[in-house]
């Protein structure tokens, strides 16, 4: 550190009225007074990596939470979103988070097709702190320009970042690719399930359920080089039965297909507006998307968990959950060759219709 007195870290109800002072700043779309902020409580001397992660980080999350709950819009949390990035740049510029970089090179990325970069900038930064040289590639990293900075790198590591399971299979080309190339993954965020469930069924090499916890863990050792002979299907043998390439392949048309079934079995669609009937169609190719991503993992319970966290959206939103059943029932006829396909559509129709937090009768 550049600074001549050591960073100290505040009483955790300090950490609590920073983190109420930065909220009540991005919900003001005051950027200015965001930045200032957190530059002053680093001329405080607070620990950078307390103000990114106990504070920033605590402050995005509430955004996401904020949103579910519909009480912020899609442009305001973008807009948040937004000022909370500018709030980590302004950290990493900050004297007191300067740090030699004596402890090797990193790569961090997020899979191709994952927008939400902040929780990879985040850790890309407290890596910096910690002491890595760190190449941070931003959002949206396709697969082989992944490769092409590894090749020309020799990085020790990736860190890879996906927050939405629909990226799952991409994310595990990913780590095959990296390895094959003699490069260990470590993958985090919300993508990965509870406890990083999915991250040995994918392949990787470690797991993070957050940046304090990654950077804890390359300081422990480097991670062995991987074996290059790994192949994806070695991961997921159930794929053979081909219903997650079908269903993929597929989803334009089964979403047209059951879009236009829907009015019949559900009749208040007929009433609809336009940007009702729209929202109706990207619900449903959400659905779809989330249906072959749990079958590319052979795992039901996350195809359940999503349709049950989407009735709650819809909920929040003033829409009926009991628009889903009449919806699952009909993408399960389409599918009824497909027994892995129709097996979880049963059984999260039967969880949305019997829990009482989304019960059909509950949502009308």
């Amino acid at each position: 550190m550049s600074t001549s007195t050591p960073p100290r870290l505040p009483h955790p109800g300090h950490v609590k009225q920073m983190a109420e002072q930065l909220w009540s700043a991005v919900a003001d779309a005051d950027e200015y007074a965001a930045t200032d902020l957190v530059l002053r409580m680093l001329d405080d001397g607070i620990d950078p990596e307390c103000v990114l992660l106990d504070v920033i980080a605590r402050v995005q999350g509430r955004v996401g939470e904020e949103w579910a709950a519909n009480r912020i819009s899609v442009a305001q949390e973008h807009a948040a979103t937004a000022i909370n990035e500018r709030a980590v740049a302004a950290v990493s510029v900050h004297p007191a988070a300067r740090t030699a970089a004596t402890l090797g090179r990193l790569t961090v990325a997020c899979v191709d097709g994952e927008w939400h970069a902040l929780p990879a900038r985040l850790l890309a930064e407290v890596l910096k702190l910690r002491g890595w040289q760190v190449d941070y590639l931003g959002a949206q990293v396709p697969t082989p320009h992944l490769i092409a900075h590894l090749h020309n790198t020799r990085a020790d590591a990736v860190a890879l970042s996906s927050s939405i399971a629909t990226r799952l299979p991409t994310a595990h080309a990913a780590i095959t690719a990296c390895q094959a190339v003699g490069v260990p993954v470590l993958v985090g965020g919300a993508a990965f399930g509870p406890g990083g469930r999915y991250a040995p069924l994918l392949g990787a090499d470690a797991w993070a359920p957050d940046a304090r916890t990654a950077a804890d863990r390359l300081a422990q050792g480097r991670l062995p080089r991987p074996e290059p002979d790994h192949q994806q299907f070695d991961d997921l043998p159930h794929l053979s039965d081909q219903e997650y390439t079908m269903v993929a392949r597929n989803s334009s048309s089964l979403v047209r297909t059951v879009f236009t079934a829907l009015e019949d079995a559900f009749p208040a669609m007929r009433s609809y507006s336009d940007l009702q009937r729209e929202r109706t169609a990207e619900d449903l190719a959400h659905i779809v998307e989330f249906l072959a991503t749990a079958l590319y993992l052979d795992d039901e319970e996350l195809f359940t968990w999503f349709i049950t966290w989407t009735a709650q959206i819809l909920v929040a939103r003033g829409v009926p959950a009991h628009s889903l059943p009449p919806a699952l029932d009909l993408l399960a006829r389409e599918l009824k060759d497909f027994p892995r396909a129709d097996r979880m559509l049963r059984a999260a129709t039967h969880t949305l219709t019997t829990a009482p937090s989304t019960a059909a009768g509950n949502t009308a």
